[in-house]
């Protein structure tokens, strides 16, 4: 049974990652009247694609299958579980929003509130299903604790935290908080470890210079991954 889930979990994993791949090619996703489709013209309007497009057959693989990956692996995490769905669509959303920093910097609200909303949504449903109301609250709490103390970091250090990551902080602190508080220290503390480990890997191979720029939510996710995947081998 467990096999049949995690393979399915799978595909569902590279039809998500498809359409995180187009979502995130498209970014900015600015309002428009009419398509380049029905102009007749390329998607910049000047007969050239746009380099984003040039670019997208390098990284497409490997946010599809990337994303197929993390699907599977939370299917054997949570196995057929109430709470699985929750933590697919954290997987789905994660990845959009990484490759999002990674390429802009940005963590566009237009993903992490409805994420923070359906995440929350989803995990009440678990709560419901499972009878553990006591986890969805811990969740809430996660989620409070973690924006407010990714909050005063921000308001001390405006240059190395931005407020889109005081708003994943939120989203990820709901999904740690629903394993537990241990999750929570663990997890918040392991996206600060993972970005020092990245950094002083690019520093040492010449890609970055020491007073260079990088984006943090791709380490705050990686972390809370880890967290997440390893918790149901950890006392948390």
């Amino acid at each position: 049974m467990t096999a049949v889930v995690v393979v399915a979990a799978g595909i569902l994993g590279l039809v998500v990652g498809v359409g995180v791949d187009s979502a995130a090619v498209r970014y900015p996703w600015p309002p428009r009247k009419r398509s380049w489709r029905q102009r007749g013209d390329t998607p910049d309007g000047r007969g050239e694609l746009p380099p984003q497009l040039h670019d997208r057959g390098r990284r497409s693989a490997v946010v599809v299958i990337g994303t197929a990956l993390l699907f599977a692996v939370a299917a054997l995490r949570f196995g057929a579980s109430w709470e699985l769905p929750a933590h697919l669509f954290l997987a789905g959303a994660g990845v959009l929003l990484a490759v999002i920093d990674l390429q802009h910097h940005k963590l566009p609200n237009r993903v992490v509130v409805p994420s923070l909303g359906i995440g929350a949504a989803l995990l009440a449903v678990a709560a419901a299903g499972e009878h553990d109301w006591p986890a969805l609250l811990r969740a809430g709490l996660g989620a409070v604790v973690l924006f407010a103390v990714f909050l005063v970091m921000a308001l001390i250090s405006p240059r190395s935290l931005g407020m889109g990551d005081v708003k994943l902080a939120a989203l990820l602190g709901l999904y740690l908080g629903w394993l537990g508080w241990g999750a929570v220290f663990l997890g918040a503390a392991a996206g600060f470890v993972v970005q020092a480990v990245v950094a002083l890997v690019l520093l040492a191979a010449r890609l970055v210079k020491l007073r260079g720029h990088l984006p943090f939510g791709p380490a705050m996710l990686l972390g809370a991954a880890l967290v997440i995947g390893w918790s149901g081998a950890l006392v948390l």
